[in-house]
Parts: C-alpha cells; structure tokens; sequence
C-alpha cells in the first residue's frame, strides 16, 4: 500500500460554516477528518500534520514556506508522495518556492486547496484532495512516481507548480498554466503525459534549500508612470532584486530617465529581470526598439516565467548565494525546474 503524507497549512478548503455565525471558521483536523471518511477508505494510507495555527494565505511567509519544505524533508524517506492543501490566494508563489527549495526531487509534491469549503454541500474540495492524493501514490509498472516534481491540481487539471497563476476568484478552475500544457487530466480516469513531466536524477539525493532574500520587489509598468514612483522603488533601502513587469513582449516606455535609473540600479548591484505583463507568450528583448534600452541597461530577459516563480526564484537565489549576483543572474536565466522555456 502506497503511504502519502497530507500536511495542512489551512486556507478555505479546511473551513467550516459555524453553527451560531454562519460565518467560515478553521476546522480542527478531526472535523476535517469527519467530512473527509474517504480519505481512510481508499487503498492509500493516508497521515495527517497540520500547522499550528492553521493559515490564511494571505499571511503565508517565506518562513512558512521553510516549514513546508522542511517537513516533507524531514519524512521524504517514509512516504511515496506527499499533499499540501493550501489557500489559493498565494498557492503558485508557495508551490513555485517549493519546487526551487527541493533540489532532486523525485516524489510528488502536490499542492491543492478549494473554492468551497470542505463542510459546504456543493464543495470542491472532496474530489480535489482525493484526487491529489491518487496523483501522489501513482507509480508506473517499474514502481516510480509518475509525476515525481512539485504541481497543483485543481478542478481537473494537474500543473506543474512553476508555471501556475491563480487566474479566477470565483470559477472552480482557479489555476491555469499559461505557457505549459497540463501534465494530467482528471476524468473517468486520469491520464498522464509523461513527456511533459520534469524528471530529476533519481540517484542524486534530496537537497533543501531555506535561505530566502526578502530584500525584493515587483515594479509593473503603466502608461504615465512618474520618475518619482520608479525611484522610490530602485532607491529602496537594501533592495536586491526587482521583477520589472513590462509590456507586451518585454517592451518599455523609452523615456532617457527610466534608462539612466534602471542603469543605475543595475550599477549598484541590483537585478532586475523583465517579465511581460502578458498571461501567454514570452519576452523577447530586442524585437521592438523599445526594448533595447531596458537591454542596454543591463535588465535580464524572464522569458516566459511566471511573477510567482520569478519572486520565488530570486529570493532563494540571492539568499543562498548573497556574495556572488554573478552567480544569481546567471542561474535566473537557466531552466532550474522546467519553470522557463528558453529558445536554443
């Protein structure tokens, strides 16, 4: 029987309508367990830990992000696979910081959450979780993981973690992965595409990285953006990294100030990494004019990551490798865990 470790970090498809109140309440995990019977009914045995306090995701932090990895670590040798249920709201920056954290990994990690809580009537939140779990216990004829990276599934789709953005706050298919293609689809049965699964060397051992960089920010251009307002970002105190979302395929407003202060933020050691505002499709330096002056001040090119892998990715680099941005700017634009694609 195929073991899968289910860790709890909250977020609504925990939740439960209270009696008195009618309003949503963390449940404890034995309510949970009591909605859930079939999570012990199945041919997987299923174990259960829980943070505590459980969390809404808006108040997940790199340091929780520690605490997940850490403890899929901490028991990766006593389990075929592993569930997080986790909120939507920051679920694609915890799974993409995870899928970074956990060099060599060869076990599912499978990040999923609902729209409904467990304890509504028309809830999600059953098949989602049953189904992650069936994912994280799947092992092909030879007895390996069929999808052995860190995803989230969600409604009937299984992505790659890296590559996801929660798309919809209403829709039951809340995730999308934009630039990938799904690496399951979940019906009658679930069908697997093993040539879009990321594999890493089976024999290299598990390797947990936890030093996160905080010292990073998100700068998204807009027509009449104020000189004012992308200094006050460049110039911030200890600032390391700044994700520049830009437009269309990378393109910027050609003014001379916004060259002469990304140019001077570059100077000083900061990294900025352009990433188009665009869902679908990838940057592309240097195909409009527009474009070359964000090149000639020394911007990286994000391909077509994601701003949640892209945050992610820059805070683990810059925080284990903070004496050489040599090295962080080169590792920014190569494909660590399948989250960029980058033409040859």
């Amino acid at each position: 029987m195929s073991k899968v470790l289910l860790i709890s970090t909250g977020g609504t498809i925990t939740m439960v309508r209270d009696k008195a109140s009618e309003a949503l309440i963390p449940a404890d995990m034995e309510t949970f367990k009591a909605y859930m019977p079939e999570l012990f009914a199945g041919d997987v045995h299923v174990d259960i830990q829980a943070f505590s306090p459980l969390l809404d995701s808006s108040n997940v932090t790199p340091e929780c992000w520690v605490k997940m990895g850490q403890m899929i670590y901490d028991h990766y040798d006593a389990y075929d696979g592993f569930v997080v249920l986790h909120g939507t709201d920051t679920m694609s920056y915890s799974a993409s910081a995870l899928s970074f954290m956990l060099e060599n990994l060869s076990k599912p990690v499978v990040f999923t959450g609902s729209q409904l809580p467990v304890g509504v009537l028309r809830s999600d939140a059953k098949e989602n979780l049953l189904t992650a779990i069936e994912i994280a216990a799947a092992k092909d004829e030879d007895g390996n993981a069929i999808v052995p990276e860190v995803t989230i599934y969600f409604e009937d789709r299984l992505f790659r973690a890296n590559r996801t953005t929660k798309r919809n706050a209403e829709h039951f298919s809340a995730f999308n992965s934009y630039n990938y293609p799904a690496l399951a689809k979940a019906g009658v049965h679930i069908t697997y595409q093993p040539h879009l699964v990321h594999y890493s060397d089976p024999q290299a051992p598990l390797r947990l990285h936890t030093q996160f960089d905080q010292n990073v920010a998100i700068l998204k251009l807009f027509p009449g953006i104020q000189r004012s307002v992308v200094r006050a970002v460049l110039r911030t105190r200890g600032l390391k990294g700044v994700v520049l979302e830009t437009f269309g395929a990378g393109n910027a407003p050609s003014d001379k100030w916004l060259y002469r202060e990304l140019k001077a933020a570059v100077e000083k050691g900061i990294i900025i990494v352009n990433k188009t505002q665009c869902n679908t499709g990838s940057v592309e330096m240097g195909l409009y004019a527009v474009s070359l002056n964000l090149m000639k001040a020394g911007v990286l090119s994000g391909y077509d990551i994601t701003t949640e892998a892209l945050l992610t990715k820059m805070m683990l680099l810059l925080g284990e490798t903070p004496d050489d941005t040599t090295i962080v700017r080169r590792l920014l634009g190569k494909d660590l865990c399948g989250e960029i694609t980058i033409d040859k």
